[in-house]
């Protein structure tokens, strides 16, 4: 089978590449030494529909299919993955309202987002919770005005300049979801920096203290928090980093074809050393194959086949693997200047070490995708 893309998809690739090339990777490194990303460039974001990528024209979004809407991650990934982090976060809060909301939530929140008027972020996990997102602290007690919230959050992506919060909090014995505003009283937020990497995604810890919001920023119903909202939420934000991974994948081939081809030792181009050759192609092979994987779960995500989801844990799950081990040979290959700041290398080995634990760890990953094996072994 001869999976291409179609004119419209191609034309868009080609936009994006062009997009990012121009206005986003001549400035990348400077965002991660600074650790911030400028508003203008989150403005120049929005301007051109990008921020509502999948947000419906009817609530003046873009309305990107599947396929394309991967495209742009992996592009913006290629640049910037701080930024590309920005999108994944804030078309998970978009895709949650789209799937969850009512429809005022939708109507007042959906154009807002698509305009980039408001900023969204993403909040689940916790100091002391990660993967095991059940067991999240944060508590939601009913009153006569909705709800008071109680609780920290952490980790939360360009947590830093967002005005929405999509807040998960224990609801008696379940979760729910909350549509939480920067302005609410008893809501603050801490900023946090010096990461490994993604450095310029601006994140935040969220400090919740008799926090009122109200009963109408209840999303998707009482105890529908993780089973529905966060997962469906995860599985877009997964596939999201999944192609982001492979932006990552190509920025180190790229990277690393122009540095071998220009740097020489032993008298001749690094290119014909055999192991660097082994490098090359080993990101070749990885790049395609991901790439590969990420428009299968694409395609099955138009098609509204159930089986998007183990694809796009498998395409995470390959893709930053793969993105990690090609930023590792792309430092390798640049030898002391891979380990330089005027190198961009460094950069990409520590955003793909990012990947492999954001939307779900390498070792989350595995687990899932073998039981899934089990209860369907022909996947």
């Amino acid at each position: 089978m001869r999976v291409e893309l179609t004119p419209q998809q191609r034309e868009s690739q080609e936009r994006f590449r062009t997009f990012v090339q121009a206005e986003i990777q001549p400035h990348a490194d400077r965002y991660d030494r600074e650790e911030r990303v400028p508003r203008e460039i989150i403005q120049r974001l929005a301007h051109i529909g990008y921020l509502g990528a999948i947000v419906p024209r009817e609530y003046g979004g873009s309305e990107m299919d599947m396929i394309t809407f991967g495209l742009l991650n992996e592009a913006l990934g290629r640049g910037c993955s701080s930024l590309r982090s920005l999108l994944t976060v804030h078309s998970m809060v978009a895709y949650a309202l789209l799937r969850w909301g009512s429809n005022d939530q939708k109507a007042f929140w959906l154009p807002r987002l698509a305009s980039g008027e408001t900023l969204a972020a993403f909040g689940l996990s916790e100091p002391e919770v990660g993967s095991d997102a059940k067991s999240i602290t944060t508590t939601a007690i009913p009153n006569e005005q909705g709800y008071i919230l109680q609780g920290r959050k952490k980790w939360m992506t360009f947590g830093q300049i967002a005005q929405l919060f999509l807040i998960f909090a224990r609801n008696g014995s379940s979760i729910s979801a909350f549509l939480v505003e920067r302005e609410t009283p008893g809501f603050s937020v801490s900023p946090l920096s010096g990461m490994l990497g993604t450095r310029a995604s601006m994140l935040a810890e969220l400090i919740l203290e008799n926090c009122q919001v109200p009963s109408e920023n209840l999303l998707g119903g009482r105890g529908f928090g993780l089973a529905s909202v966060a997962t469906s939420a995860l599985d877009i934000g997964r596939y999201s980093v999944a192609w982001g991974s492979v932006g990552i994948l190509r920025a180190c081939l790229e990277d690393s074809l122009h540095y071998s081809s220009q740097r020489q030792q032993f008298g001749v181009p690094l290119r014909q050393h055999q192991l660097i050759q082994q490098m090359i192609s080993e990101m070749i092979t990885n790049l395609h194959a991901a790439r590969l994987l990420c428009l299968q779960a694409g395609y099955s995500k138009e098609q509204g086949d159930p089986a998007t989801v183990v694809q796009t844990w498998i395409a995470k799950y390959f893709a930053s693997v793969k993105a990690t081990q090609a930023a590792n040979d792309a430092v390798q290959l640049h030898g002391a200047n891979g380990c330089s700041s005027d190198y961009s290398v460094q950069r990409y080995m520590r955003d793909a070490r990012v990947m492999e634990i954001i939307e779900g760890s390498t070792q989350i990953q595995q687990i899932t995708i073998a039981n899934a094996g089990y209860q369907e072994p022909a996947l």
